[in-house]
C-alpha cells in the first residue's frame, strides 16, 4: 500500500491518502493494509465494518462512545462530504478542538480518528456513502453525541439548516456533558 499520511492537529488522528491507480478502465486503490497502517500508528485490530448512505444536506453526528470508545478509519465511497472530528478525550491537549476536511470520491482520502474522538459529517453531493472500519464493536448502551452546531466548538459548517435525525437534533452541547460521559485520553 502506497500512502501519504498527514498527522492532524488532534493527537492520533491522521488524514490518509492512498495511491490511486488509474487507467482506461477506471481506478483502484488499497483502502486498508494492516502493516502499512500499523507503521504510522494506526493500531489494529479493526473488528467491525459499517456503511452509511445519506442524501444531500443530511448531517450525521456528532457521535462517540462514552466507554468502549472506537477508533475509526472513515473512507468516502461515493459522493462528497464535509467531515468533522472533535477531540472529546478528557486530559487531551486538544480537548474540544476539531478538524474539518472535505472528502470526495474523486480524490479518495481517509480519516483515522483514535478512540474518544467524535465524528460527524454533512453531505454536499446528491448522496454520499461512507465506509467505517472500527476498532471495537458498536455498543448502543454507550453511544453518545453532542450538538452538531455547538457554538463552543466553533465548527464552520457549510450549511445552516441541514436535515437531522431527532436524536442528533437533541444532543447536548459539550459544556452540558458530564465528565463521566466523556472518554479519557
Amino acid at each position: 500500500m502506497t500512502i501519504a499520511v498527514e498527522a492532524l492537529s488532534i493527537p492520533g488522528a491522521y488524514l490518509v491518502t492512498p495511491h490511486l491507480y488509474r487507467d482506461a478502465r477506471g481506478w483502484f486503490y488499497e483502502s486498508w493494509r494492516e502493516n502499512a497502517c500499523a507503521a504510522i500508528g494506526i493500531k489494529p485490530p479493526l473488528v467491525q465494518d459499517n456503511l452509511s448512505c445519506s442524501k444531500a444536506n443530511v448531517v450525521r453526528g456528532l457521535h462517540y462512545q462514552a466507554r468502549d470508545a472506537q477508533g475509526q478509519m472513515v473512507t468516502i465511497v461515493a459522493g462528497r462530504v464535509h467531515d468533522v472530528i472533535v477531540d472529546l478525550r478528557r486530559g487531551s491537549p486538544t480537548f474540544g478542538k476539531h478538524e474539518a476536511i472535505v472528502l470526495d470520491e474523486a480524490t479518495p482520502r481517509q480519516i483515522y480518528m483514535p478512540p474518544g474522538v467524535a465524528h460527524g459529517f454533512i453531505v454536499l453531493s446528491e448522496r454520499a456513502i461512507l465506509h467505517y472500519k472500527c476498532s471495537r464493536y458498536y455498543n448502543p448502551e454507550t453511544e453518545r453525541g453532542l450538538r452538531w452546531n455547538d457554538p463552543g466548538l466553533g465548527i464552520s459548517w457549510p450549511m445552516a439548516d441541514p436535515i437531522l435525525s431527532p436524536r442528533d437534533a437533541a444532543y447536548p452541547q459539550l459544556s452540558d456533558i458530564s465528565a463521566d460521559d466523556l472518554p479519557q485520553f
